[in-house]
């Protein structure tokens, strides 16, 4: 562009572009590559990806089964031997995600296309709806998205930072484990469980637990080749806590979803039988399990897998 005639002022040159504070974490054939919004201020200074302490992203790599090991945020470059990469949609610092303004999302999603194009990702996974948001100026929904970027997939989890704290950790951690399910390219797991209900109504739940928490579960587990449900029922409830001589009701319900939480797996489906007892003591307990009766209205007050399992028995009884 020339100046005009009699004007002091020059020809315009362009902004340089703006450097983010905190480096790509890139590689060539990425399990997943995740998008932050932008470098908050914690961030920027230690030059590292979501290394504000409150964050939970560190957190629920480790839990979901994403990474062999909880990392610390400035050994970001170690995920790429995990499969991981780590960008961010702006790249500009600003104290929060809400300082950030349109124009600092220009370009996003050509560059986005470029790596999907250069690098092929097999995911790029947006942590928070604001990063998908800001890129391609559209609302998204939790989960897997219609668009892709090249061959690569696109999924939008909740954020992890500390200013999305109404959303519990475990509604956070579920959608991770399912990026982590779908991304792993892993076989799906038939298990068959009992819903084991005593003549007061009482539902026998076993407990597990990992580093992040604990959950009850109905007792079962995987079925193997060749067997039917109820070969499969029998035999686990029987290793499992030492029922047996049980008649096997009705099928109760079949669930499904995306983990990578058991080892060679990357989803399950697993149907759950009712199984009426009299009053039983179990005979032995598998080493490490716990086992305890509830009653149906203390189910709301505890963490289960599946999370509804409350519900699922309500609608069971009014059957």
């Amino acid at each position: 562009m020339t100046s005009k005639p009699g004007s002091t002022r020059g020809p315009k040159t362009p902004k340089p572009k703006l450097r983010s504070a905190v480096p790509d974490v890139l590689g060539k054939g990425l399990r997943v590559v995740f998008v932050g919004i932008n470098p908050g201020r914690v961030s920027a200074a230690a030059h590292a990806h979501f290394a504000n302490p409150r964050n939970d992203f560190w957190r629920l790599l480790h839990a979901a089964r994403f990474t062999s090991r909880l990392y610390e945020p400035h050994e970001q470059f170690a995920l790429l031997d995990e499969g991981i990469g780590v960008t961010n949609a702006a790249p500009r610092t600003t104290p929060g995600s809400g300082d950030l303004r349109r124009a600092d999302f220009a370009g996003s999603a050509e560059r986005l296309e470029k790596i999907a194009r250069e690098l092929r990702p097999a995911w790029l996974a947006f942590v928070g709806k604001e990063a998908y948001r800001g890129t391609f100026n559209e609302r998204p929904e939790l989960g897997l998205q219609e668009r892709t970027l090249a061959d690569t997939q696109l999924f939008v989890l909740p954020s992890s930072s500390p200013a999305n704290a109404a959303v519990p950790w475990e509604e956070r951690l579920r959608w991770f484990r399912e990026l982590a399910g779908r991304a792993s390219g892993l076989p799906e797991r038939q298990t068959v469980r009992g819903l084991v209900r005593d003549r007061e109504g009482r539902v026998l739940l076993l407990r597990y637990g990992d580093d992040y928490g604990g959950w009850w579960i109905t007792p079962g587990g995987g079925r193997e080749q060749g067997e039917s449900d109820e070969e499969t029922l029998r035999r686990e409830l029987d290793e499992e806590i030492g029922l047996v001589g049980f008649d096997l009701g009705p099928l109760l319900w079949e669930v499904g979803g995306w983990t990578a939480n058991e080892a060679g797996y990357g989803s399950f489906r697993s149907r759950v039988y009712l199984v009426q007892v009299d009053a039983f003591d179990p005979p032995h307990l598998t080493e490490g399990l716990e086992m305890r009766w509830f009653a149906p209205e203390e189910l709301a007050s505890i963490t289960t897998r599946p999370a509804d399992l409350a519900e699922r028995l309500s609608s069971a009884n009014g059957s």
